[in-house]
């Protein structure tokens, strides 16, 4: 399976500042988003230090001269370098008093093969489009999915309320994290979208379907997504971060070895 990847990310048409951070290694197959929280320009800080660091981490594990390739071990070096992150978000956050109080959601995906390795924290989300169904494949970590799962509210109620989404879990909050590792399996063709709740908070499943259905440039496809979310409104700053997944062409000579073997 070959994998293409593109990032962008946007401060939308209210905040000055952004505080989403994405960053992705083709090499690896990896790629990494975060929206971060805390006054005084923190959040900046905490996505951008979660982000460097798993991507850090994660390239050096399946990457050199003895690469991580058993499913176990990937899920593993996933949940390390979250953990590693948290802990240093904490440690920064002690350490200057204008951090403290920074936070960050988080989605962190692996693609290996045929198949992807996923975690997250908060409500940040992923998406896959598979043929014409696009599917939430991560479920928020927040006051209002809670309220879904009670059935205090529908999920229709819970898609257009606005703002008032306290988080469940995130990252640099607490000395300890649950972090959960997913696995899925990966089909040719399929589109996987990393977003921000700048993206979902303005455009609903169904138009973000439309637009990935019609558009299969990932980089327009990224673009356009922002241009929705700004107008409809742009009150939070937007990333999204778009994987195609595509079969890898044949070896060359590998006919000709199955022939002669």
């Amino acid at each position: 399976m070959n994998y293409t990847f593109c990032a962008k990310t946007d401060p939308g048409l209210i905040r000055r500042n952004n505080e989403d951070a994405v960053l992705f290694d083709e090499s690896c197959s990896l790629a990494v988003l975060a929206d971060g929280m805390g006054g005084y320009n923190a959040g900046e800080v905490a996505s951008g230090m979660a982000t460097t660091s798993i991507t850090a981490e994660l390239t050096r594990c399946l990457s050199g001269s003895a690469p991580l390739s058993h499913r176990d071990d990937i899920c593993r070096a996933l949940a390390a370098s979250v953990a590693t992150a948290n802990r240093a978000i904490l440690q920064a956050a002690t350490d200057n008093p204008v951090y403290s109080g920074m936070g960050t959601t988080l989605v962190a995906a692996i693609f290996q093969r045929d198949h992807l390795f996923l975690t997250h924290l908060g409500d940040s989300r992923c998406y896959r489009l598979r043929g014409e169904v696009l599917t939430q494949i991560t479920k928020d970590h927040s006051m209002r999915q809670e309220q879904v799962d009670a059935g205090l509210i529908s999920r229709e109620h819970a898609a257009a309320a606005r703002g008032g989404n306290l988080l469940t879990r995130a990252l640099g909050v607490e000395t300890e994290v649950l972090i959960e590792v997913r696995t899925f399996q990966v089909v040719a063709g399929d589109f996987y979208l990393m977003c921000s709740d700048g993206l979902t908070d303005m455009v609903d499943d169904a138009s973000m379907a439309c637009l990935m259905v019609q558009e299969k440039n990932i980089v327009k496809l990224a673009s356009a997504l922002i241009n929705l979310a700004n107008a409809k409104g742009g009150r939070d700053n937007i990333a999204v971060v778009l994987i195609h997944a595509k079969d890898a062409p044949d070896e060359p000579g590998k006919l000709s070895r199955l022939l002669v073997s």
